[in-house]
């Protein structure tokens, strides 16, 4: 029932977006169609005689007359219905539109209708009049005489109380549909719809009527409504019919021709945990016997208990719903009798087990649907007996063994508590298992192996293990595979698995989102000869490298990832791509990306906006689209330089290798000497600088346990209070706090009377929060000032991760450059004079320019 609602829900969908009036401006014509909808109208607008619809809704329109509409006898469909005022519809009101096929005048107040108002349309199709506040005299009255073409007939919500037809009914012989439902009908008795009499109709719908609940019926005087009618479907839903009622019914239109009986929303069965009110058995249904009932909807109710030989009268019977009840128990032979039932729905009840016994006297059952109730173990031989089962849904259950699964072609298992498919053997078309906890890829080894297998979706498990006892075989069937939402990533970063695919050689749709891929293992779609739809969005990649894809690919998702730098030969020959929100550094490198992405004849899915950059901040969320590669051309650079370089190269690359040698080897040496010679060179005119109005050139921010290395390390090299050479003056808290003042003040100060704030960032110091306050408060200061006054030094073998789990962290380290303190010793002094000229620099702020800006200024920066 669910996959023909999906259908249906499709074809609405594409019938909305195939509607011609969306082509048509607001209270207007195109000679074809006029739209005149919500235009604050009174009376019918003049329109051309090769109107075809006409569409007045939504006016103010209070009078229809045999005058209000010119001779239009292209007219099909006129939509008057929904005005915003109550009005009125005269003798043959509608005589100058020979031709209506639908006239639409639901969801109004008609204060008039005269009894003569429809006549003159010998070709009207389908009369709406749903909540029009009409009574029974339009039934009564003759109002639809003469309309021999009339086929739907809409009078569903108004205010009917009985359905005595007026004799002129018998005339209707095109008659197929009528609603009746959401009036109020007490009693319906043979005499009422007489003139339907020896009439077959494909739809009587009686929903919602309160009919026979509210009132005491004397079933020998009012006999069968339906005597010598043929009915396609009757609806009697929603009037709260109790056993007693559907039973009374049930024999009071005994032979009837009823193929389908709609009795969804009754109040039938004692739910779950009551015992005042019975479950249905086998008399209930008896008197439709001779009924030929094909499809029988007992859906949403209170049925607990499906007693022995429920239906067993029902011999012709093909489909049963019973969804949305409280079905706890099923009895030994509850289906029995039910020997030509094909598709049987149990779908959200509160079965917990499964017995082999429970579906017997089903031999041509294909569907079963037992999705959404509590089922946690079956049978093995529950469902062997079906040689004709075609499709079993356990969707949403809590199952942990497969091995009641027989061959059948359509499976689906999704929602679940399944953790191997080890122990079963399977023989299907389509298996669907997302939401389970499956983790070993052995298992999906195994799955791929299912002969006849056409579709696998096993999205949103937990593939991410890999003993690989399995070795991939041919499996020349699989067209589609899900893999989304595992945890491929775990597998293939430990070089396992990267066979997965191998054999493959049909399968043309491939999902591999949200698997937290950082790579792809090489080679790992070579097999996929043809393979046309690749998913890899959601992921973590960051380069594509030629011969990763398929050889044959023609449609590419790869939104959501981190691409830096595309290389467009790997997408040359793709159809349609996705690039949306990755992660482009905007610099030289994707010049030639951004230059294919102007010019390709490959289609890109998404807006232009969707690809931006990320990387610098100048750029941040521009659109790639408004980028400029002007001064980007590696060739024109290489040519302008090229002889240069030739004359350069000979000479100078002897001299860099051996000065690189040197450097390398004694550069503690080399910078000492050269401090040597600077100081002497410059002596006297090391401690002169601009004065300013900070009280320290620097607030020295580290971990009280780190003191000691600090002291050693920094100060003696640093800080003027150690040495006299010194030329830097530095606060930290163990010598410069003032004592028994509020700490959280004593930062404040430092912060804002230093020049900079050099944060010593080591395990101590992320353990220590009024370190990491002053972190925030240094962070704000840079902020507020428009200033680079944070120095982050990273002190010890700390990670990226390990500093991004700090969420005052997280954020500089993401957008801002930090240092590292030298591992080699001989790199310290080199280190602490660097130090010193970023704590002295004056900061400098860049202004974003928006309009289109070159690669290159961002290259060279």
């Amino acid at each position: 029932m669910g996959i023909m609602g999906d259908h249906l829900d499709l074809v609405l969908g594409v019938m909305l977006m195939a509607s011609p009036v969306l082509g048509i401006s607001p209270c207007s014509s195109d000679g074809r169609i006029a739209l005149y909808r919500s235009c604050n109208l009174t009376q019918v607008p003049q329109v051309p005689n090769t109107t075809e619809n006409l569409l007045l809704s939504f006016n103010y329109i209070k009078n229809v007359t045999a005058s209000s509409f010119p001779i239009l006898e292209q007219l099909r469909l006129l939509e008057l219905g929904t005005q915003k005022t109550s009005f009125s519809i005269h003798k043959e009101a509608f005589r100058n539109l020979p031709n209506l096929r639908i006239l639409d005048l639901g969801n109004s107040r008609l204060d008039f209708l005269h009894p003569e108002a429809f006549q003159g349309l010998p070709h009207l199709f389908e009369l709406r009049l749903f909540y029009c506040d009409l009574s029974d005299a339009v039934l009564k009255d003759g109002y639809f005489k003469n309309l021999v073409s009339l086929s739907h007939l809409d009078l569903s919500k108004n205010q009917i109380h009985s359905l005595s037809l007026h004799p002129s009914f018998r005339e209707l012989n095109s008659l197929e549909s009528i609603d009746f439902s959401l009036n109020e009908v007490p009693t319906l008795c043979e005499h009422e719809l007489r003139p339907l009499h020896g009439k077959t109709l494909s739809s009587l719908r009686l929903a919602s009527t309160h009919l026979y609940s509210k009132v005491s019926v004397d079933w020998g005087r009012c006999m069968n409504p339906f005597r010598n009618m043929v009915l396609d479907t009757l609806d009697v839903s929603g009037n709260g019919w109790t056993v007693g009622i559907v039973s009374n019914f049930s024999h009071a239109i005994r032979g009837s021709q009823i193929a389908n009986l709609v009795l969804a929303h009754h109040i039938m069965g004692p739910g779950f945990g009551f015992r005042n009110i019975k479950d249905p058995d086998r008399s209930t249904f008896t008197g439709l016997a001779k009924s030929s009932v094909r499809g029988l909807d007992l859906s949403h109710g209170y049925i607990f208990s499906l007693n022995s030989r429920l239906l067993e009268t029902l011999t012709e019977l093909k489909l049963l719903n019973l969804a949305h009840n409280k079905i706890n128990h099923i009895a030994d032979g509850a289906f029995y009798g039910l020997d030509s039932l094909q598709v049987l729905n149990m779908s959200y009840n509160l079965l917990g087990e499964l017995y082999d016994s429970n579906f017997h006297g089903l031999p041509s059952v294909t569907y079963i649907d037992l999705q959404k109730n509590h089922i946690g173990i079956i049978q093995d031989d529950t469902f062997t007996a079906l040689k004709r089962l075609q499709t079993l849904d356990l969707r949403d259950n809590a199952l942990k063994t497969t091995r009641f699964i027989p061959s059948i072609s359509t499976i689906f298992l999704g929602g679940n508590k399944l953790t191997t498919f080890q122990d079963t053997r399977l023989t299907a078309d389509y298996i669907q298992l997302s939401e389970n906890r499956l983790e070993n890829l052995d298992d999906l080894y195994l799955l791929l192996q299912v002969p006849r297998l056409q579709t696998l979706i096993v999205n949103q498990n937990r593939f991410s293990l890999c003993a690989q006892t399995r070795a991939p075989s041919e499996n020349p069937s699989l067209e589609q595979l899900l893999l989304g939402g595992n945890m491929l990533q775990l597998a293939w970063e430990a070089g396992s698995c990267w066979d997965v695919f191998k054999g493959l050689s049909r399968l043309q749709v491939l999902f591999l989102n949200e698997n937290y891929l950082t790579f792809l293992p090489p080679g790992v779609f070579r097999h996929l000869v043809a393979l046309r739809g690749l998913s890899l969005s959601f992921n973590r990649l960051s380069v594509l490298s030629p011969g990763d894809l398929p050889p044959n690919l023609e449609r590419l998702d790869v939104s959501r990832n981190q691409l830096l730098a595309p290389d467009p030969t790997v997408l040359a020959l793709l159809s349609v791509v996705d690039l949306s929100h990755n992660k482009f550094i905007c610099e030289c490198e994707l010049s030639a990306f951004v230059r294919w992405l102007n010019q390709t004849d490959v289609a890109i899915f998404g807006s232009h906006a969707d690809m931006y950059c990320t990387y610098p901040d100048l750029l941040s969320g521009t659109p790639l689209s408004s980028l400029s590669t002007e001064g980007c051309d590696e060739e024109e650079s290489i040519q302008s330089l090229r002889l240069s370089l030739f004359i350069l190269f000979t000479v100078t690359l002897t001299l860099s290798l051996v000065t690189a040698v040197i450097v390398t080897k004694f550069r503690g040496a080399c910078f000492s000497y050269y401090e040597t010679a600077r100081r002497l060179v410059f002596r006297g005119q090391g401690s002169t600088r601009d004065s300013d109005t900070y009280k320290y050139d620097a607030y020295l921010c580290f971990s009280g346990k780190d003191f000691e290395w600090v002291q050693d390390a920094l100060l003696r090299h640093l800080d003027a209070q150690y040495s006299d050479r010194n030329r830097l003056h530095l606060c930290f808290e163990e010598r410069d706090f003032t004592p028994g003042e509020d700490h959280v003040a004593n930062i404040h100060d430092a912060v804002w009377s230093s020049r900079k704030t050099v944060c010593l960032v080591s395990r101590h110091f992320l353990r220590d929060g009024w370190c990491l306050e002053a972190f925030s408060f240094a962070q704000s200061r840079g902020l507020a000032a428009l200033d680079s006054a944070l120095i982050v030094v990273v002190v010890g073998s700390l990670s990226q991760y390990q500093l991004m789990r700090h969420e005052s962290v997280r954020g500089f380290v993401q957008k801002r450059q930090y240092l590292r303190w030298p591992e080699d010793l001989q790199d310290i002094g080199w280190f602490l004079n660097k130090l010193s000229q970023h704590i002295l620099k004056q900061g400098k702020e860049k202004k974003k320019d928006s309009s289109s800006i070159p690669l290159q200024v961002i290259a060279t920066n």
